[in-house]
This record gives C-alpha cells, sequence and structure tokens, in this order.
C-alpha cells in the first residue's frame, strides 16, 4: 500500500464531502422516500399488520434503516460514473497519489452520507413515537452493524459505477436492494409468508440484520442473530470488496 495512502485519501474525501455540501438535496432525496415509507406503513397500513409490538413504529424502523442505507449507495455508482466519464481518474492517474485512495474517498463519502440521512430518519421516528430503552452499548451496536452494512453495500455499488454505460444504468442496481427489506421480517413477521416466500425470507440477510438491530432496540437478548448478521454483512463485504478492486485495476489499466 502506497506511504501516502492515508493523506491521498484524507484529500479526495474532502474533495467529494465538498461536493456533497454543495449539493445537501442528495442526503435529502435518500432520506426522503425511506421516510415516506415510514408515514404510510406506520399510518396506514400499520393498524391491520399484528407484530406483536406495542408500537408498530418500533417494529418497522431496523427495516427502514436498512432501505435508507440502499437508496443512498446509488450515489456512489451515480457520483463515480461521472468521474470516469468526466476523465477524472486519468488526471489521478497522472499524480503521485495512491490508486486506491480514489475508490476508498468515494466509499467514505457515502459512509459519512448515509449516516447523515439515518441520523435525519431516526429524528422523524422519534417525533413519530420510537423509543427505545437501548443503552450505549446496544446503540454502538447498532451503530457498527449498520456500519459494516453501509461499506458492503457500497463496494457493491463501485462495481456498477466503474461499469454502467450510461447514468441511469449506474444508479439501477440499487432498486433490488431497495425492495429486498419488503420480502423480509422488516415489515411484517415472517411467519404470516406463505411457505416458499416465508422460506426465502428467513434465509436472506435482511431478515437476520433487521432482527439483530430490532433485539438491541428492545433490550432481547440476541443470541446467535447478531452473529448471523455480522457474518452475512462480512462476507458480502469482502466479495463486494474484491470484486470492486478487480474492475478499478481492469477499469484503469
Amino acid at each position: 500500500m502506497n506511504k501516502h495512502f492515508v493523506g491521498d485519501t484524507a484529500v479526495l474525501l474532502g474533495r467529494s464531502l465538498r461536493h456533497i455540501a454543495r449539493s445537501p438535496d442528495t442526503i435529502i432525496t435518500t432520506a426522503i422516500m425511506p421516510i415516506a415509507f415510514m408515514l404510510l406503513f406506520v399510518y396506514v397500513f400499520g393498524g391491520a399488520i399484528e407484530t406483536g409490538s406495542d408500537s408498530y413504529v418500533n417494529y418497522l424502523l431496523p427495516g427502514i434503516l436498512i432501505i435508507t442505507i440502499a437508496s443512498g449507495i446509488s450515489y456512489t455508482a451515480f457520483r463515480l460514473f461521472l468521474d470516469l466519464k468526466g476523465g477524472i481518474f486519468e488526471r489521478f492517474q497522472s499524480m503521485p497519489i495512491a490508486r486506491s485512495a480514489v475508490l476508498w474517498a468515494h466509499v467514505l463519502t457515502s459512509l459519512v452520507a448515509n449516516l447523515i440521512s439515518i441520523v435525519v430518519v431516526i429524528g422523524v421516528a422519534l417525533i413519530m413515537g420510537f423509543r427505545t430503552g437501548a443503552g450505549v452499548s446496544g446503540w454502538l451496536a447498532v451503530a457498527g452493524i449498520l456500519v459494516l452494512f453501509t461499506l458492503a453495500l457500497t463496494w457493491i455499488a463501485v462495481i456498477p459505477g466503474l461499469t454502467a454505460k450510461t447514468l441511469d444504468g449506474a444508479s439501477a442496481f440499487s432498486y433490488p436492494l431497495i425492495f429486498l427489506p419488503f420480502v423480509s421480517s422488516a415489515f411484517v413477521p415472517t411467519g404470516s409468508m406463505p411457505g416458499p416466500v416465508r422460506a426465502f425470507a428467513e434465509h436472506q440477510p435482511v431478515t437476520s440484520i433487521v432482527n439483530a438491530i430490532r433485539d438491541l432496540f428492545t433490550q432481547q437478548p440476541v443470541g446467535a442473530a447478531i452473529w448471523i448478521a455480522l457474518a452475512w454483512c462480512a462476507g458480502i463485504l469482502v466479495v463486494a470488496y474484491l470484486f470492486a478492486n478487480v474492475t478499478y485495476r481492469r477499469t484503469i489499466s
């Protein structure tokens, strides 16, 4: 690894964050859809959904946070695509900077932007009645899961950002990720689903991640759930990171 990697990444991260600061509508747009889903399900469908929870917004919020992240990472692919087509990558290659710093700057920008969006969504949830007895350790555990999940999805986003032929194609990959929580325990218990759908819902990563976050918020024993969630996040992160870096080397070679 280039000895200037940290410094180069910090400089490029500052560049990306300045772009976001000049265009805050990115974060606003990312937060609007999850908030709209939360309002719709709590105030329109919530009374008809039996979850066994005293408050549906308490049950719903973990899944909404996953949708927030899935929505936000599309902007990573969007920004990468613009940099690639705008010739920025070629300029960086001619400079004495660590090549991997370019990708890491985009990934860390995604992490910062998504964490801001998550804070906004949690703020709205609190206004809607979300309450939790989780202590500092519980919140830190939730934050750790969300950070790991954001990094995993962001490295997935890097791949279409580098390979897409059109701007729309760069961000379209996120649509299946946004709707994956709908076939999980995010909105309703999986026990209410028909056989094949239930089998898929119970064995896909979103369900284990949502269940782990929900247990942490409600101070329930997490048991193996949190380790399954972390294993999913770490596994996706490693695979996506490797594929993204192979794609990056092929793109700039």
